[in-house]
């Protein structure tokens, strides 16, 4: 009796585990959706879109991305943490969802450390400081002349909280006098930038690279481990002394407990298509985007090192959370 209880007990133990790889092998089996924190036309709105094409082809089922913006970016990161954990919602999400905002609010609606499993780190973008063509002005130290010769009538806009700590660091270290001036997103800075009402800018580099190469705004820094291919003669911040403090990467995860299986199945999926020869190209490389694509486990160590980094930076700066 007691045999053929641990028999039908493994018996069943073993059923329930080969499910999972099995249930893997299958799908796709119905539609996928897809959260973005980004508004459509934004730059992970615009990537996803283009990998979301990519993986109906090979899956032979919709992919549906899904514009959760707004609210710091924690609504899509609300949306992601309370979706079903069965592979049939993935989520993109920014470095102030998974890593920063839980230190710069005072709370948010999910937990960043336990409600996601890592799926891949996309993309780092590339964040640019620019300036509009009529200041007239060819550097950071031009830029700071120019703002003490003026002072309180110069404003700047930058999206991401990191980067608009870089900017009050810059401040301080040479006196220059601009004023931070809110945005709701990159398409704001973009008109504020060329009406002149915001006439500096910290943003990703792809929102400024057809007005870059147009010369209606000069490119004066990257934030960038290195000089982007696209622009070869801007400094990074580094070079002038102000290093990157918090890279804005997007990365892929799932609601947490969705299984490893379909986790894998993802990586090895997503990771395919961005490595593609011309689709790294032109998706990302092309538009000034660094693709990095790493493992779940990779990804998963990278965002608890960011989180340290973040929490440090924060407070360090300051920063008084909302």
């Amino acid at each position: 009796m007691v045999k053929s209880l641990a028999f039908l007990l493994a018996a069943v133990v073993t059923g329930v585990f080969s499910a999972i790889p099995a249930a893997a092998q299958g799908y796709p089996s119905k539609p996928v959706r897809i959260i973005t924190a980004n508004s459509p036309g934004g730059t992970s709105d615009i990537f996803v879109r283009a990998l979301g094409d990519e993986l109906q082809k090979r899956w032979g089922q919709p992919v549906i991305i899904e514009n959760r913006s707004g609210g710091g970016m924690n609504i899509a990161g609300r949306a992601c943490a309370d979706a079903s954990n069965d592979g049939y919602t993935i989520c993109i999400l920014p470095n102030e969802t998974l890593t920063l905002n839980q230190f710069t609010y005072k709370s948010i609606p999910f937990d960043p450390a336990k409600d996601f499993d890592a799926i891949t780190n996309a993309f780092i973008n590339t964040q640019v400081l620019v300036v509009s063509a009529a200041l007239n002005v060819g550097s950071l130290e031009e830029l700071a002349a120019l703002s003490k010769a003026k002072p309180g009538t110069l404003s700047y806009s930058a999206l991401a909280i990191p980067m608009q700590i870089t900017m009050e660091k810059w401040k301080q270290k040479t006196g220059a006098d601009l004023v931070h001036v809110p945005s709701r997103g990159g398409g704001d800075i973009v008109t504020g930038l060329l009406t002149g009402t915001a006439p500096v800018a910290i943003v990703g580099l792809p929102n400024f690279i057809t007005h870059i190469r147009s010369g209606a705004v000069k490119a004066l820094a990257v934030d960038s481990e290195t000089r982007s291919a696209l622009f070869p003669d801007v400094p990074t911040l580094s070079e002038l002394g102000f290093p990157n403090l918090a890279p804005v990467y997007f990365g892929f995860v799932a609601p947490a407990g969705t299984p490893k299986p379909i986790i894998e199945k993802l990586h090895a999926e997503i990771s395919r298509i961005g490595n593609e020869p011309s689709f790294r190209q032109k998706r990302l490389i092309d538009i000034g985007i660094q693709p990095v694509f790493d493992t779940p486990e990779q990804f998963a160590r990278y965002l608890e090192q960011q989180r340290t980094n973040a929490e440090r930076l924060i407070r360090e700066s300051g920063f008084q959370a909302r």
